[in-house]
């Protein structure tokens, strides 16, 4: 039997969730699903530079369970570039450190604690905000999660 998987800590929602070659239409191509937590192993090794160590240690995962993690990521990302496939991002067993809230009204993007909750643009104080960690059924749950840890 399978050991249960860990929740790996991811920094915040990606601003895009899907990738695909232009030109060629949705209905054409193979998916390959990229988790979130796949897609912070890539944002921390290969955009940050992170050693496996370190960046292991940011999402409070081992060092072996990272590299799992980065040497897939870089698999599907591969076979994006080189295959043409359309790369869609979601899933995996994660929680947010930070969520990304857009103002559907005027655009502006903000970053705020995953503790925290907004109600208004702080720029042109509409309420019509998107609420990315909301998009991936994330929220409360990542909140009650680090106010535990104390992270």
């Amino acid at each position: 039997m399978a050991r249960p998987q860990n929740e790996r800590v991811v920094h915040q929602p990606p601003l895009f969730t899907e990738f695909k070659p232009a030109g060629v239409p949705l209905r054409d191509l193979e998916n390959v699903l990229l988790t979130l937590d796949e897609l912070e192993a890539f944002r921390l090794a290969d955009h940050l530079n992170m050693s496996h160590a370190e960046a292991a240690d940011e999402m409070e995962i081992s060092r072996s369970v990272f590299t799992r993690l980065i040497e897939r990521a870089r698999g599907k990302i591969a076979r994006l570039i080189i295959e043409g496939k359309l790369l869609t991002i979601e899933g995996g067993n994660i929680h947010f450190r930070y969520n990304l809230i857009k103002c559907h009204s005027c655009g502006h993007m903000f970053r705020i604690n995953i503790n925290n909750t907004v109600t208004e643009c702080p720029v042109c104080r509409s309420k019509n905000l998107i609420n990315l960690a909301g998009g991936f059924g994330h929220g409360r749950c990542c909140a009650h999660r680090h106010g535990q840890k104390g992270r």
